[in-house]
């Protein structure tokens, strides 16, 4: 029979002194969402939502005694999906008892240095690493997931981002930097749209965060205090603050209303969402993976907007 592969004291080495995680943790979209374990419990795979609306106002005076003219409006449904994260890791007997062992156990690691390691449970670490990386990719699928539902089982369901989505309200970048003049079309867009700015929210990256930042603020007088630092951005229309995050693009900035924007999970029965269990065992090792069904639900996309194509340099 096949072993699949293990975590061993081989394959996880122990060393010592302080352990650094060099990959950042953080995902703000998904925290101000209400995290891994927030959201809605949905009831299937797909979630949809409902818009309506009434004709632009006039001055639709009557005549005397006359009949009204009958018209009905329709209403639009959007969809997305929920999509699967999936994460396994296994720990073999010998890895996790032997806590103490430094290196990876090979005959010419015999003079390793004396000391303490930090892991002391094997199984706790990975799954806090996978935990992370499913924080990270949710993050990046809410942002920018791609749209993916089929009617059979040989492609992966793929929920649709908020970049994608937004459609009404898309200020061209041109290949160049942010612009007051942009900004200004962006918000005057959504408001135009009828975006009722209930809880608005401008997230880009790096990049465009220190260029907005310098389109709006300016450095202090002082000589002993230098720099800026835009926390939040007033407009005709409505003030927000401006996140950061690592898993826009560096091109684009969105410009998103939280209070119409929610997770939503899929709930295994006598599991929850999002949960770890153990596999079945084949040999001497402990086999778990790491479940759980996630989709957007945001809203109208036209109380969203986006400024695309930006320079990245």
């Amino acid at each position: 029979m096949a072993v699949i592969a293990s975590g061993t004291t081989f394959t996880l080495p122990n060393y010592v002194g302080e352990l650094f995680h060099i990959t950042p943790r953080d995902t703000p979209v998904l925290s101000m969402l209400g995290g891994l374990h927030g959201g809605v419990p949905a009831f299937s795979k797909e979630i949809t939502w409902q818009t309506d609306d009434n004709p632009a106002a006039s001055q639709d005076n009557k005549l005397e005694g006359d009949e009204p003219t009958y018209a009905e409006r329709s209403r639009t449904e959007v969809q997305n999906v929920l999509q699967i994260h999936q994460e396994g890791f296994q720990v073999s007997y010998t890895k996790a008892a032997a806590v103490g062992q430094l290196g990876g156990g090979t005959t010419t690691q015999a003079g390793r240095i004396l000391g303490s390691q930090p892991v002391l449970d094997e199984v706790a670490r990975q799954r806090d690493l996978k935990m992370a990386k499913i924080a990270r990719d949710v993050e990046f699928s809410i942002l920018q997931g791609t749209y993916s539902h089929t009617d059979t089982n040989v492609t992966a369901r793929g929920m649709r981002g908020l970049l994608p989505a937004v459609a009404t309200t898309d200020i061209a970048g041109g290949a160049g930097a942010p612009t007051t003049t942009m900004i200004n079309d962006l918000v005057k867009g959504m408001y135009d749209s009828g975006a009722p700015f209930d809880n608005v929210v401008m997230v880009c990256g790096s990049l465009q965060k220190q260029r907005i930042g310098a389109l709006y603020t300016f450095a202090p007088e002082s000589r002993n205090v230098g720099g800026t630092n835009l926390q939040v951005l007033e407009t005709d229309f409505v003030n927000f603050p401006i996140v950061v995050d690592r898993h826009m693009p560096a091109d684009d900035v969105l410009l998103i209303d939280l209070a119409h924007i929610r997770l939503r999970f899929l709930e295994v029965p006598g599991k929850g969402h999002f949960f770890m269990e153990e596999m079945g065992k084949t040999h001497a090792a402990w086999r778990f993976q790491i479940y759980g069904e996630i989709g957007l639900e945001y809203g109208p996309e036209l109380w969203h907007g986006k400024i695309t194509n930006l320079a990245t340099s």
